[in-house]
């Protein structure tokens, strides 16, 4: 029930921290407890970490986007996937729906592939640890200290996979103190969110954080289909921190659980087919993409869902144990620092990282049973990080060894044409195809980077990184076929049986110069060299020679970037850049339809030759009056092109744009607070805006996406401890998609996964 408004509770729990002027741009050190609310008008320094120790951000020649904690919470970002507003030229979506990986773009360097062994060359750090596959970028973002969005190659320091750049999640640390907050919100769509952390300190040297989340939910997309369950997911999360300070030793543990299970969001079908054929029954004609995505045509069995609303479809959804999604994962972070001297320190981070995932998928999105499967995966992964920093008069210097092993185990299918295994004419198209994998990644790295000052406004930073990376493989197939009509147990034979590996090693890194040339203006110039392995993308396949070529080899990309930094009287900060790649043998996920009719799509991670990509950044943080603050960041990225490459059909393709790379993308917001004695009365608006953009390298228009933006508002009443708010997400009901996937060779139709529509909601909050 999409319109389903929850009117006995309008109000959102939010904790809210100080209020500062932008209170969006800083990592907020703050303990629970609310300070008094203030009137104030400037702008406060912003502090990062995005070379691994704190800094103020006009020190670091890199393009960076912060966002805190709290207007993570007040802004209702639940997830990774719902960053894309809070940085120029960055794009992150739920891909092909919640639970798979994210298809996550910076600067028009990404990856849109959803199969669960794949690795983005965006790299994603939860408390400084590497995600390992893209399986694990998805993260629920609660009790969170900051984000931060780090733009170009960052080979140094980060290395492995961060050729377009890294998302950077820190979680709040224990405080010395006995402190709190809980927060809940109800919404449309029978949505509930909880959130709430406890600290506690054991004495002058250990304390203690619980932080915990829940959220229970149903999607925006309406089922027609009468005995398919009611789409939604429940996600509960919960990590525990202990912070020990001994003299010279500081130890940082944390623990994470994590448990969701529902039922996925089902897909839409685009049907593509016009007419058919009378003597055959065949697709004769083919409608426009305008005509297709104005629901006229249907696929290519004449199924259409008979709505005119962009929400409602018409899916099977109740097979397969009602399309269940399950994600289980635990793991533990442990943080050791030993400052040998007040000048010399030692950092060793382990991690271990444990995930498994079960994932339904209906390709056909009709109440038939043509293409329907499952991917389920288990992942573990071990990262092992040392860490020596040492700081002299002129110069900071940190060097480091990294170790990962990340072991992907897939067991998935894919059932295709399984109505036709009760018809004597079509029993033999009926097959489901079984492929399983185990993908062990191992890599090492050495790394070490220097910031030196050549004068008292002039400093140099320079990095360089070693990696050595080996994949091993091994994937299995099997396919089960149909013996006569009826047969719907059918014969399973074997397919493929192959194993290999892929070896890669290459150095990475930077030189950037940094100059302030006053108090309030600093510009900087920077080359940096990003590199991605090679390895093996276990998508789906049906044939032995789809699963020999799935591997696939590394990526370089070499950046080139000038970028200045203004301050106005603490009221207004200014950024701004330009930048230039030259991509070489760039990794792109390519949906390509099948060489012989009938058959699924072929899905390949590929190397593609070379690629050019330029474009500038702006961001403005302003502090208007005492009372009202804005942002606005503004993406441009004129060229962001395919030079050449040939496709498995031997087709070439020539100055393709890239998927998911958006030519201009804008986004704002603005506070206004009024202040009530010893409350405060703000209202927040705020606005993405995303130029049209391919879902595809082959500028297909039926898979394409036009410009959207989307609009959301919040108005808030908070005071020393408690808060009341009431908030609306996508306020227009912008109509847009996460995928259209093109699968019109195989089914006359475009599978489409739709965004979320609008949202009201409510809730209150307490700090203590």
């Amino acid at each position: 029930m999409r319109r389903k408004v929850l009117l006995a509770s309008l109000f959102s729990f939010t904790i809210n921290f100080p209020i500062f002027a932008n209170n969006d741009s800083a990592l907020d050190q703050t303990s629970d407890i609310k300070e008094s609310p203030e009137e104030t008008s400037e702008i406060e320094v912003i502090q990062v970490t995005a070379q691994k120790r704190e800094q103020a951000i006009n020190e670091v020649a890199i393009s960076i986007s912060v966002i805190n904690g709290n207007e993570l919470l007040n802004r209702q970002l639940k997830d990774t996937t719902a960053l894309s507003s809070v940085s120029p030229n960055f794009k992150i979506t739920q891909n092909a729906a919640e639970g798979t990986p994210p298809a996550v773009n910076i600067r028009g360097v990404g990856s849109i592939d959803y199969n669960t062994s794949t690795t983005s060359p965006v790299g994603v750090y939860t408390d400084g640890v590497a995600s390992g596959s893209a399986n694990a970028q998805l993260v629920n973002l609660y009790d969170v200290e900051s984000v931060q969005v780090l733009r170009g190659p960052q080979g140094t320091l980060f290395g492995r996979n961060t050729t377009g750049g890294a998302v950077l999640i820190t979680s709040r640390k224990p405080q010395f103190e006995t402190s709190g907050y809980i927060d809940a919100s109800v919404a449309e769509r029978d949505t509930i969110a909880l959130q709430g952390a406890f600290n506690f300190a054991l004495n002058d040297d250990v304390a203690f954080r619980i932080a915990a989340s829940h959220q229970d939910f149903e999607y925006s997309t309406n089922n027609l289909f009468e005995l398919a369950p009611e789409a939604g997911l429940r996600q509960s999360n919960i990590r525990f921190s202990a912070l020990g300070n001994f003299d010279q030793w500081e130890v940082i543990a944390r623990l994470h659980a994590t448990e969701w299970d529902g039922v996925v969001n089902p897909s839409g079908s685009v049907g593509v087919v016009a007419s058919f054929d009378p003597n055959t029954g065949l697709p004769a004609t083919f409608c426009t993409p305008g005509q297709a995505r104005d629901g006229l045509c249907t696929d290519a069995f004449g199924f259409n869902d008979g709505s005119d609303d962009f929400f409602d479809v018409s899916v099977n959804n109740n097979i397969n144990n009602n399309s269940p999604h399950e994600t289980s994962a635990r793991g533990i972070n442990l943080q050791n620092t030993y400052r040998f001297s007040d000048d010399t320190y030692f950092v060793s981070l382990t991690s271990f990282d444990k995930l498994d995932r079960i994932h339904f998928f209906n390709s056909d999105a009709s109440p038939a049973s043509l293409g329907e499967g499952g991917q389920d995966v288990f992942t573990d992964t071990f990262t092992q990080e040392f860490r020596l920093h040492h700081e002299t008069e002129k110069a900071y210097i940190i060097g480091g060894l990294y170790y990962l092993r990340d072991s992907v185990r897939q067991a998935n299918f894919f059932d295709l044409f399984r109505d036709f295994r009760a018809s004597e004419a079509l029993f033999s198209n009926a097959a489901t195809f079984f492929y399983n994998n185990q993908i062990d990644t191992d890599s090492y790295s050495a790394f070490a980077n220097v910031d030196y000052k050549l004068t008292e406004k002039t400093s140099i930073s320079a990095g360089i990184r070693y990696t050595d990376e080996t994949t091993d493989y091994r994937a299995v197939g099997q396919i089960n076929v149909a013996l006569a009509a009826n047969d719907q147990q059918g014969l399973t034979v074997p397919g493929w049986d192959i194993s290999d590996d892929v070896s890669d090693d290459d150095i990475s890194g930077k030189i950037a110069i940094n100059h302030q040339y006053s108090d309030s203006l600093s510009y900087f110039v920077s080359f940096a060299r990003g590199f991605k392995s090679g390895g093996y993308n276990g998508a789906l396949i049906t044939t032995e020679e789809e699963a020999l070529r799935n591997d696939y080899g590394a990526e370089n990309l070499n950046a080139y970037e000038v970028g200045l930094r203004k301050n106005w009287n603490n009221r207004v900060n200014l950024y701004a850049s330009a930048f230039f790649y030259d991509y070489q043998n760039q990794q792109v996920f390519m949906n390509q339809s099948a060489i012989e009719a009938g058959a699924p799509p072929l899905q390949l991670l590929t190397n593609v030759g070379e690629s050019e990509i330029y474009g500038a950044e702006l961001e403005i943080n302003a502090a208007l009056t005492n009372n009202l603050t804005t942002k606005l960041s503004v993406g441009y990225l004129p060229e962001a092109n395919l030079e050449e490459f040939f496709d498995a059909a031997g087709n070439a393709v020539r100055d393709n744009r890239l998927p998911f790379t958006s030519e201009y993308n804008v986004s704002g917001q603005a506070d206004y607070r009024v202040n009530l004695n010893q409350a405060d009365l703000t209202f927040h608006v705020d606005f993405d805006y995303q130029s049209d953009f391919f879902f595809d390298q082959n500028q297909n228009p039926f898979t394409s996406q036009g410009d959207f933006t989307l609009w959301n508002a919040r108005i808030s009443y908070e005071t020393n401890r408690w808060g009341l708010s009431a908030w609306v997400k996508n306020l227009t009901d912008e109509e847009y998609s996460n995928l259209l996937f093109d699968l019109a060779n195989l089914f006359g139709s475009l599978q489409d996964f739709k965004g979320e529509g609008r949202q009201l909601g409510v809730g209150v909050n307490y700090v203590f």
